[in-house]
């Protein structure tokens, strides 16, 4: 994979500055603060990121829904959410003469909806874990002057998903993810700068008894030993319906937010009466465990244009490939290429407008893993000769060699 250039290269810019230069996305008065257009270039870096996780989870047993993002007030009212955040939710959206109860409203959450999916049939020890997961919207109502870049928005795009198991499977579950972490993380280029247990603190008010909390804070904590990761414990910073593993990040200036976790919960199954039938046929209460790998795709691209400074590991670059025919007389022969690279699967663009040299600059200010450069030799023999983001140039090879170098550098 070509090397991102030295940082010390280009000024270090934070990811609104880069969102802004690399056209990632677009935030418009028309369309309100806090809800970002994602645009060509983010939308594909988005959506390699996406497959690439969804495929990961669906190696590791998780089976994919769709759900919507809004339902009935009495759903959130059940959930605990709306006592927790009405503040933080949308109001309802009523029909005239509706009981209140009945009115819909956007969701601050997808855990309700997924118990929803574990409720729509009968369910056996036997399935145990389930392992739902969505990338699904959710929203929250911002107050405009809290919201700016991708960092902290009122339209969410989570990463997440929801295991129902027996207590004995949490502590394998929970291995499961950190796994999941230690693999995915570096695949998207960066590392966790720490972990917290988020624990109960005095006065604020929690679902569940306290004999669950304890045992799920011990599971948490024995999941994060094994795992063998340095981590603190934080009083007072677990969700309202259980203790966590949050997986900490900074931002350039030092700010630290949650980028993944992992939650034990035995509030919400009991609020939504979930049951599976037992070994000896009775109804057993699942535990549910909340997790979110990447957490949010506009957190997480936040945090990678700020790490990458724009220049983003091949397999996700919203551009992996740029073609310049040095003059017009090659435009066709740039253009075969071109072709060739996109039903290869390469993300291409051509590269036609202005000189050679301002083709070249506009690559490497673009942060492009690949410019295939074309002259009247290479266009003869039907070669190519490949500049790599770090600044080296790849002797002319032919199209096909070409091709399989890029794709296969271009894997994550």
């Amino acid at each position: 994979m070509p090397g991102a250039a030295p940082l010390q290269e280009h000024t270090v810019k934070d990811h609104r500055r880069l969102g802004r230069e690399l056209e990632i996305y677009h935030s418009d008065p028309m369309v309100g603060a806090g809800l970002p257009l994602w645009l060509p270039a983010g939308a594909a870096a988005r959506h390699a990121i996406e497959e690439y996780v969804r495929e990961q989870e669906r190696l590791a047993g998780y089976q994919h829904v769709y759900s919507p993002p809004l339902a009935k007030r009495r759903m959130y009212a059940r959930s605990g959410h709306l006592a927790k955040f009405a503040d933080d939710m949308f109001p309802p959206l009523a029909e005239p003469g509706e009981p209140a109860d009945e009115a819909l409203m956007l969701r601050p959450s997808l855990c309700p909806h997924h118990a929803m999916v574990f409720a729509s049939r009968g369910r056996s020890y036997r399935e145990l874990p389930v392992r739902i997961a969505e990338l699904g919207g959710m929203y929250r109502a911002e107050r405009s002057g809290v919201v700016g870049g991708l960092g902290r928005v009122r339209a969410i795009s989570l990463n997440d998903a929801h295991v129902f198991c027996s207590l004995d499977q949490v502590g394998a579950e929970v291995a499961l993810v950190l796994a999941m972490c230690a693999r995915i993380h570096p695949a998207l280029g960066f590392a966790a700068d720490g972990y917290r247990l988020s624990l109960r603190g005095p006065g604020a008010a929690y679902l569940g008894s306290d004999e669950a909390w304890d045992r799920a804070e011990s599971l948490l904590r024995d999941a994060l030993v094994q795992a063998g990761v340095p981590f603190e414990e934080a009083p007072g910073e677990a969700a309202f319906y259980g203790p966590k593993i949050d997986i900490q990040v900074r931002d350039l200036a030092g700010r630290e937010s949650t980028l993944a976790t992992v939650q034990v919960d035995f509030a919400q199954p009991e609020r939504f009466d979930l049951s599976y039938t037992d070994r000896d046929g009775s109804a057993a209460r699942p535990v549910m465990v909340h997790r979110s790998i990447v957490g949010s795709m506009e957190r997480l691209m936040a945090h990678l244009l700020e790490v990458h400074q724009g220049a983003f590991p091949a397999w996700y670059a919203p551009v992996q490939l740029a073609v310049a025919p040095v003059a017009e007389g090659q435009d066709a022969a740039a253009r075969a290429f071109a072709d060739a690279a996109r039903h290869a699967g390469l993300r291409t663009e051509l590269l036609l407008d202005g000189s050679l040299g301002l083709r070249i600059r506009t690559a490497a200010q673009r942060r492009l893993p690949y410019l295939a450069v074309i002259g009247s030799r290479e266009a003869a023999a039907g070669e190519v000769s490949l500049r790599l983001r770090d600044g080296r140039q790849l002797p002319p090879m032919p199209h096909a060699e070409a091709l399989s170098h890029i794709t296969a550098a271009t894997r994550p």
